[in-house]
């Protein structure tokens, strides 16, 4: 899990400064049925909330923790992310993964086997859950990135 740990510490002090100071026009820019890379940080952030919620209720859950999905384009809209100042979204978005990061590094041998269903019943873990929010989070920040 420390693996998984410096990962995120890295996406989140490497990417920090990138996104504050990438152009406005080109966060914004825009293509019909996709987000813009400023709607992505929002998407990132949706998640990161939703994840926080996850990682916090399964301690004190019923196991296996029922995984709750939630709809992705409509959180996007409803928050109007696109319109939202990049610095105070940044922001949002680092609190936020700070938070969860706390969590992370909080969590025992015993908790990281928490098990969770998934909506096809497959059962995982809590392990495997905080590894696949730190993947999630390098793809979308590599879709920032790229041009």
């Amino acid at each position: 899990m420390q693996d998984v740990i410096r990962k995120f510490e890295k996406l989140l002090d490497q990417n920090l400064d990138y996104i504050k100071k990438a152009d406005k026009a080109v966060l914004e820019f825009q293509t019909e049925n996709k987000w813009s890379k400023k709607e992505i940080l929002g998407h990132l952030v949706d998640s990161a909330i939703h994840n926080l919620v996850r990682f916090t209720e399964i301690h004190y859950v019923v196991k296996p923790y029922a995984y709750r999905t939630y709809n992705q384009n409509d959180l996007v809209k409803i928050n109007r992310y696109q319109e939202i100042d990049i610095e105070e979204l940044v922001q949002l978005w680092l609190s936020i993964n700070k938070q969860i990061l706390r969590v992370f590094k909080s969590a025992s041998e015993e908790t990281l086997q928490y098990e969770i269903e998934l909506n096809d019943k497959s059962i995982v873990n809590l392990r495997f859950l905080m590894t696949d929010y730190v993947d999630h989070l390098e793809h979308h920040i590599n879709q920032i990135k790229s041009n």
